[in-house]
């Protein structure tokens, strides 16, 4: 089966479809996609043909019905008028497309999918039910982004970081006005971002990336991507947040797409409301890609549900990256010490002791299990359980590190019963 493959324009040009049953009426719908005049002959048809801007003769097919087209489609389910149509057609010189046996058949019919502009036709040695298995995996992976197919740019439009329009430069006459993603990426382990977010993701012209998140999928992007690394550790900033917020803005008035990769949730503990902010003051459009929360994924990869019927039904997130002692930190420890059922604690590493501390003077009781999940949801996610008054010298003993997700309640206790092994993890 070593056919010629081709795109074929049919606007304007008559196809006849023969039958009237679901594949003619696929295949008719199709046509009249692409622009043809369609003529459909049958005696009996599914009443969605009346939906169609097609020519219907409700009879058998006979000799003649083929004169002037340019394509024929033999759908009936009777394979002798199928033959007989592919037979006329053949003499004609008209290609024909027979759906009961694409082997006896001039012309063949593609797996289709289409993403955008983009349409893949999959063959596969006349096999439709590989054909169709194929396209549906490729469909999928330009769906998801992990088969990335940047859009084309209109003539004229600023193709990347590279061309004339700089950084902080307008975009030129003609070119396509740029804009900004505020993507959340997940925890960590790439397969957690959303499909959305994958897919521009895939299409964008310029990636900021936190230090947190996805990093593995910066790897795949296109070699023509601008990515530009604006991670934040523990006393140490890559760039400051007014830098970031005048980067995509920048960049997006250049003409480009811009993603602004952030680990977790766009929204939770990232900034990125105030990243959204900067667009709506410069005029820039943006959106928000929401993303999985490391507060709720990290917990549950590692066998501990944030809430549980029988143990708590609330919890709480906090930021706990100030000493609780501290002038500005402001979190009521007094009503987290006797509030939620189960606490929910990020960039706490650094502050258990004094976290601990406070939470045991103001009345949480000193044995209420701790977990400290380090690296959650990748492969080297290591956990700690402990107790309100042992874990922080139990994470110093074992020198834990950031990144790392802190829970404290009663739901740790369900760890030792749902952590499923992970390679690398321990």
């Amino acid at each position: 089966m070593n056919g010629y493959p081709v795109e074929i324009d049919l606007r304007d040009r008559l196809v006849v479809v023969v039958g009237g049953g679901a594949v003619a009426l696929r295949r008719a719908r199709a046509l009249v996609e692409s622009g043809a005049r369609v003529l459909v002959v049958a005696q009996e048809l599914l009443g969605e043909f009346a939906e169609l801007p097609v020519t219907v003769c409700r009879r058998r097919y006979r000799a003649g019905d083929l004169t002037g087209a340019w394509l024929a489609h033999a759908a009936t389910d009777d394979p002798a008028v199928n033959a007989t149509v592919a037979a006329d057609a053949e003499r004609a010189r008209i290609w024909c497309v027979r759906a009961d046996d694409g082997r006896a058949s001039a012309a063949r019919m593609p797996a289709v999918t289409r993403h955008g502009d983009v349409t893949v036709a999959v063959t596969a040695g006349g096999d439709p039910r590989r054909s169709q298995q194929l396209r549906s995996a490729i469909g999928l992976a330009l769906a998801d982004g992990s088969l990335p197919v940047r859009p084309q740019r209109r003539t004229g439009d600023q193709a990347g970081p590279g061309s004339q329009a700089g950084p902080g430069g307008q975009a030129g006459p003609g070119s396509q006005a740029g804009s900004v993603a505020l993507v959340g990426g997940g925890p960590g382990d790439p397969g957690l971002i959303t499909v959305h977010g994958r897919r521009l993701l895939a299409e964008a012209d310029v990636v900021v990336a936190d230090r947190l998140g996805p990093s593995g999928l910066l790897g795949e992007l296109d070699p023509g991507v601008e990515v530009i690394l604006a991670g934040k550790a523990p006393g140490a900033h890559t760039m400051t947040q007014d830098q970031i917020n005048a980067l995509i803005v920048d960049r997006a008035r250049a003409g480009h797409r811009v993603v602004r990769l952030k680990g977790g949730d766009t929204f939770v503990f990232g900034r990125g409301g105030e990243e959204a902010l900067a667009c709506v003051r410069a005029g820039v459009p943006f959106q928000v890609v929401p993303g999985v929360t490391s507060a709720v994924a990290v917990p549950a990869y590692a066998g501990i549900p944030v809430t549980h019927r029988g143990i708590t039904q609330d919890f709480a997130v906090v930021s706990a990256h100030l000493d609780p002692s501290q002038p500005g930190a402001t979190l009521d420890w007094e009503a987290l010490a006797h509030g939620p059922g189960t606490l929910v604690l990020l960039m706490a590493v650094a502050h258990l002791e004094a976290i601990s501390t406070e939470l045991i003077k103001r009345g949480r009781d000193r044995a209420t299990p701790v977990a400290v999940i380090k690296d959650g949801t990748m492969p080297t996610q290591q956990v700690l359980t402990s107790t309100l008054e042992h874990v922080a010298a139990d994470a110093a003993r074992q020198r834990i590190r950031p990144p790392a997700v802190v829970v404290i309640g009663d739901v740790v206790g369900l760890h030792a019963q749902l952590a499923q092994p992970r390679p690398g993890c321990s």
